[in-house]
């Protein structure tokens, strides 16, 4: 008997992110800004957690000033909080159903993405002159390390860690 396998659909809103990421990091920063501030409007601030995660953490490489960069990355963590909270509780104790995939789906994502949101934070501080504020995001970096995979995306974050230690005077 064949198993039968479940694809799952790609996730659209995830997918328009990628696209205009794409087009930020082909140089074209302000409409990038202006697409991805369309689609945070769209979502609403019911929307789900996951998305407005990603999509704050994307706005703020958008930014031009420091400070406006530093407010979508607070949002961002903010954001990742809602989401590790949603998938950590859905398969708490008591409730008769397990939570959803997709909950949990959204917290091992979110858990990827720490380090990277707390070392985003630690370099907005930096810029911003903050240097105790810095060190204390990037010690949450570090903490947080232990979740990134062995490949590109985990290799870039750790390699903007070493970058701060080594600005914040903590490195080699």
């Amino acid at each position: 008997m064949a198993e039968r396998q479940e694809q799952r659909a790609p996730d659209a809103v995830l997918t328009r992110i990628g696209q205009v990421v794409m087009l930020h990091h082909a140089g074209d920063r302000e409409e990038a800004r202006r697409r991805l501030l369309e689609l945070w409007t769209e979502l609403g601030a019911d929307g789900d957690p996951l998305h407005r995660c990603t999509l704050a953490h994307y706005l703020a490489d958008t930014q031009d000033d420091p400070s406006d960069e530093l407010a979508w990355d607070l949002r961002a963590l903010t954001e990742a909080e809602g989401v590790w909270s949603a998938g950590a509780s859905e398969g708490s104790e008591g409730s008769e159903e397990p939570g959803s995939a997709e909950g949990v789906e959204g917290a091992l994502a979110v858990r990827a993405l720490y380090p990277s949101l707390h070392v985003n934070l630690a370099a907005d501080y930096v810029k911003l002159g903050r240097a105790e504020a810095a060190r204390a995001h990037l010690r949450r970096a570090r903490g947080a390390a232990g979740a990134l995979g062995d490949d590109s995306y985990g290799d870039g974050v750790r390699a903007q860690i070493r970058r701060l230690e080594i600005c914040l005077g903590e490195g080699p």
